[in-house]
């Protein structure tokens, strides 16, 4: 039965898996570049809504979606100019060395440095990869929770 075990892929499916994001550890103070098709500001709520082929890009992180919404810090208003947080929509792309998350959403919370991705999360590190419902990535420890309904493919060793 072992040896059946090893010479197939597995299936691994669970309720939340704890995942090592080590090139995930990423400076937050750094400056975020955003580029759109569209920019639409509401000085009245602090936000920003940046639309069409979104890039952003702070230190070696990329983010790409259909829709970004910034919204600023309440200390904004006094010429900070300092972001709270990002929330992007549609066909969400997160990049950082060689990891990669896709979804359907992703809300990151600048100051506290963390990622939460949600809508049939796919995250790939080199060769593997890991789905479920929802990922949150902490940015400062380099560590990430995957939960919903967890997925991966296991590849065994040559048996040597």
């Amino acid at each position: 039965m072992a040896s059946i075990l090893a010479l197939a892929p597995a299936l691994a499916v669970a309720q939340g898996a704890q995942i090592a994001f080590g090139a995930l550890s990423h400076d937050a103070s750094q400056p975020v570049e955003v580029t759109s098709e569209r920019l639409d500001v509401d000085q009245g709520d602090g936000t920003a809504v940046f639309s069409g082929e979104v890039l952003v890009g702070q230190g070696d992180m990329r983010l790409s979606a259909d829709e970004v919404l910034v919204v600023y810090a309440e200390d904004a208003a006094a010429g900070s100019g300092r972001i709270a947080r990002l929330e992007a929509m549609g066909s969400v792309l997160l990049a950082l060395g060689d990891e990669a998350a896709e979804a359907q959403r992703a809300v990151y919370s600048i100051d506290s440095g963390t990622i939460v991705m949600s809508g049939n999360v796919l995250l790939t590190q080199g060769p593997s990869a890991i789905g479920g419902e929802r990922l949150v990535v902490d940015l400062d420890s380099g560590t990430g929770t995957m939960e919903g309904r967890v997925r991966t493919v296991l590849q065994p060793g040559n048996g040597e």
